[in-house]
Order: structure tokens, then C-alpha cells, then sequence
């Protein structure tokens, strides 16, 4: 290939996974997993009873970070993760639960097995790099 012929651009993960209404769908499965298994009700204590905020507020901050659009940072400012969880108590429990309601939204929604088991990785990493105490 010559030096001047433009590459075709790689595909984002926000892409690969079809973009805005199945992202949607992903983290309505999250929620409504969040609201349905009493394994994880330590995690559901700690949000509204209603999850709708909750879930906007994670739609937009995985489009950004799935290289779609930037909704959080364009509404909230920088994600800053950690800080926004500090408040709340999160040990290797609520990590587990967190991923419990995650895995299971990921297995819900289409897309291709290489794609899952790298965000599964992913979210897996931040969801670990939330932890604030001890178990």
C-alpha cells in the first residue's frame, strides 16, 4: 500500500457493539438485574430507588469510554471514577455484585464473543480499581 492512500479507520468498540440502542440495551439489563437478584441487594442499597439516573449517567459514561459520543465528560466534566465512588462503601463484594449484574446484561446483549470477553476484561479491571475497602 502506498504511503499516501488513507487507511481505512478502525472501528471503535461503541461501533462494534452497534452503537447507541444496544448500549442502551446493555445497561437496561444491567439495572433491571441490579433490581432483580437478591445476591446483589448490597449494591442496590446504595442507589435511588428509582435507577433511571443511574442508568443514564452509565449509558453516557460507557459511550464515551467505548469511543462514542462523549455524553458524560460534555455533561459532568471528567469521569474521576473513584472520586465519585468514594462516598459510598465498596468492597471485593460489591465488586463482585457489580460484576454479577454486568456479566449477566453482557451474556443478554448481542454482539461478537470476542467483543464481550474484552469488555467483560475491561469493566472487570475498573470495576476492581473502584474497591475503597477492604472486605
Amino acid at each position: 500500500m502506498a504511503d499516501n492512500q488513507a487507511q481505512e479507520p478502525t472501528e471503535t468498540p461503541y461501533q462494534r457493539l452497534g452503537g447507541e440502542p444496544v448500549l442502551r440495551q446493555l445497561v437496561l439489563k444491567f439495572y433491571q438485574y441490579m433490581n432483580e437478584l437478591p445476591e446483589v441487594r448490597g449494591i442496590r442499597k446504595m442507589h435511588a430507588a428509582d435507577l433511571s439516573g443511574a442508568g443514564d449517567k452509565l449509558f453516557k459514561f460507557l459511550s464515551g469510554w467505548l469511543g462514542g459520543p462523549d455524553l458524560f465528560i460534555e455533561e459532568y466534566g471528567h469521569p474521576r471514577l473513584r472520586a465519585r465512588h468514594f462516598p459510598f462503601r465498596i468492597g471485593m463484594d460489591e465488586r463482585n455484585q457489580w460484576m454479577l449484574c454486568m456479566n449477566k446484561a453482557l451474556d443478554d446483549t448481542p454482539m461478537d464473543g470476542e467483543l464481550r470477553e474484552l469488555l467483560r476484561s475491561a469493566l472487570a479491571q475498573t470495576a476492581t480499581h473502584m474497591i475503597n475497602q477492604e472486605s
